[in-house]
């Protein structure tokens, strides 16, 4: 009996103070749970690729209410906002503090760690870890000790992890691939990679999800 699983890379461009990237992370994975008891001769493997939802954020990060109402246009219209993503976090299990949000974090060094950590392993428990201290606990992701203790909960190093994210290392592969990313037409985010043949963009619901996988397995490869 051939047991032999079937690759199925999965890269997923997003940041992680994206709100609708913390949605469509769940809606993943509540699809790769459903696909592994289905199909259980596949393996995923997610990579998670770098995108920066604010740019122009100062590397200490800034303020978060006052950014929101001067983007938005007021404090009403970021209520509603939020509102619309506090029932669309819920319908996917992903509950929102927005009260503690307290700072717009600068997101190189998070993507940096995330870069570095999936060198080596799967990255989705550090990319989930990050996602929930912005979204929900109201840690600042940009600040490296921050980050430090983050990692250490995932299983990482603590000196190791402080000296390369004080060092700079991979920043430019970082911002390179943030380029890379615009340099396909990505333009927001979620965007999802299937196979490296079907693209699907936005935090669609875990069926559509696996229908976009589906359709990747199969798609013929090109020649």
């Amino acid at each position: 009996m051939d047991t032999a699983l079937t690759p199925l890379p999965i890269d997923v461009v997003s940041d992680v103070v994206c709100p609708w990237c913390f949605i469509g992370k769940h809606n993943l994975d509540a699809a790769l749970a459903k696909l592994r008891d289905e199909r259980p001769q596949l393996a995923p493997r997610v990579q998670w690729r770098p995108f920066f939802l604010n740019p122009d954020t100062p590397p200490e990060g800034e303020p978060y209410r006052a950014f929101l109402e001067k983007k938005f246009g007021g404090a009403a219209q970021v209520d509603r906002m939020q509102a619309r993503l506090a029932e669309a976090g819920r319908a996917a299990g992903v509950e929102f503090a927005f009260d503690k949000m307290k700072v717009r974090p600068n997101t190189l060094h998070a993507h940096r760690l995330l870069h570095h950590v999936q060198l080596c392993k799967d990255g989705s428990p550090l990319k989930e870890r990050l996602m929930r201290g912005h979204f929900q606990l109201g840690e600042n992701v940009g600040d490296i000790e921050t980050l430090v203790r983050i990692a250490v909960e995932c299983g990482e190093n603590a000196n190791e992890t402080r000296d390369y994210l004080r060092s700079g290392a991979d920043a430019d592969t970082v911002r390179e691939g943030a380029a890379h990313a615009a340099s396909m037409g990505v333009g927001g985010v979620p965007f999802f990679i299937f196979n490296q043949k079907v693209a699907l963009s936005g935090a669609h619901p875990p069926q559509d999800i696996l229908l976009a996988v589906e359709q990747a397995l199969e798609t013929p490869v090109s020649r």
